[in-house]
């Protein structure tokens, strides 16, 4: 599903924000942005879909 304002990201675009996100970043910091990304996107899938739950950071270690 694609949103009118929102347009797919092609190869290109990927390329070009990994570059930005590597200089901005830089190599040693790169994994830990990621791994934060990841826990971001893990917790909010997680709240999105058991809203009733009585605690969501069990996983938090």
């Amino acid at each position: 599903m694609t949103l009118g304002l929102i347009p797919s990201i092609g190869p290109t675009e990927l390329v070009l924000i990994l570059a930005l996100a590597l200089i901005i970043f830089g190599p040693g910091k790169l994994p830990d942005v990621g791994k934060s990304f990841g826990k971001t996107i893990k917790e909010f899938k997680k709240a999105t879909s058991d809203p009733f739950a009585s605690d969501h950071t069990k996983d938090d270690k």
